[in-house]
């Protein structure tokens, strides 16, 4: 018999991703100096959400969730997992590669060659 934690109402089970300890520019941050993480992804839905079709959340999804009303679940050691309120949970991380191409070919349309005789005085 294998144990679950099921989350009820409009609530989701989200395993918080782990907290940096180097930033984006390659700097190492000594253990007291951690960067706060509020990003996770979807482990389990309740059912009430899960019968919902129009949800915009799904299991696996990544999300950023407010992480003061998140209740820790101390259910695995080696996992941080929260019980998060639908509410709590500000955005969902997508992609689409198709808007993805789009805002690469924009990027290439406004790039513009500067001459020096456009600045002269």
């Amino acid at each position: 018999m294998s144990e679950y934690v099921e989350p009820l109402g409009m609530r989701l089970l989200i395993r918080k991703d782990e907290a940096r300890q180097e930033t984006r520019g390659g700097i190492v941050l000594p253990d007291q100096a951690e960067i706060p993480t509020i990003t996770g992804r979807v482990v389990e839905i309740s059912v009430q959400i899960e019968n919902d079709e129009d949800f915009p959340i799904k299991k696996y999804d990544k999300v950023l969730f407010h992480p003061k009303n998140a209740i820790p679940v101390d259910f695995e050691s080696d996992n941080l997992l929260y019980v998060v309120d639908v509410d709590d949970v500000v955005a969902v991380f997508r992609r689409d590669s198709a808007i993805v191409s789009k805002l690469e070919s924009a990027d290439d349309d406004t790039d513009m060659d500067l001459e020096t005789d456009d600045f002269e005085e």
